[in-house]
Formats: C-alpha cells, sequence, structure tokens
C-alpha cells in the first residue's frame, strides 16, 4: 500500500507541474487588476477542491517561469502590513498562450476521458 501512496503523490505531482501555467493564466486573465502571489493562492484555495492542486511553495516559481518568459509582467509594491507584494499581470503574448493552451487541454481532456471511458 505505501508504494500505491507514493506512486499517487508522484503522479499528482506530475499532473499538478503541467497545469499550473494554464490555471494561473486563467486566474490572471480573469482579473481585472494586477494580483500578488498569496492572493492567487488564497482564490485557488477557495475555489479548488478539498485536495490543494497547487501549494504556495509552487505557486512562486511557475509565477517566476512565466514571467522569464513573457507571458507575465510583475511590479513590485510597498505593502502597509509587512514586506512589499509583487504583483503579476498577464501580457499579451501571455493571452495568446492561454489560448493554444486551453484548446490543447480540452483536446487532452477529451481524449482522456474517451480512453478512460472504454
Amino acid at each position: 500500500m505505501i508504494e500505491v501512496v507514493a506512486q499517487t503523490k508522484k503522479f499528482q505531482k506530475e499532473l499538478n507541474s503541467g497545469t499550473s501555467s494554464l490555471v494561473l493564466l486563467s486566474v490572471l486573465s480573469r482579473s481585472k487588476e494586477a494580483m500578488y502571489g498569496y492572493q492567487i493562492a488564497k482564490l485557488l484555495e477557495e475555489s479548488g477542491p478539498e485536495i490543494p492542486m497547487m501549494k504556495q511553495g509552487t505557486l512562486y516559481p511557475v509565477l517566476r517561469s512565466l514571467e522569464e518568459n513573457g507571458l507575465l509582467e510583475s511590479m513590485v509594491e510597498p505593502s502597509v502590513s509587512g514586506p512589499p507584494r509583487r504583483y503579476y499581470k498577464i501580457t499579451a503574448d501571455g493571452r495568446a498562450a492561454l489560448t493554444e493552451w486551453l484548446e490543447i487541454w480540452k483536446q487532452t481532456k477529451k481524449f482522456v476521458d474517451a480512453i478512460l471511458k472504454g
């Protein structure tokens, strides 16, 4: 049983790594204002399933990667209640990538659902 648990955790991690960027771009594309990491994490936590799909520790590296690839941009603003916050917003390239990735997601989901249903 221990091996099944380990394999399940590995599967969940691999699945999450492939969908994190899609989820983050989607969240930021719907936001009227730039958002900071903790704000995004709380939104995901509130709207997601009981099992967190993305932990805060993985959120920030994905945000940085998306920014490095020109899909997000960020700015640092002072915070009244602590250290400065980095706010992220989606770029035009990010919106274009999101459109393409959503189509790939739909095709992948359709394929997997068809196979799982037999």
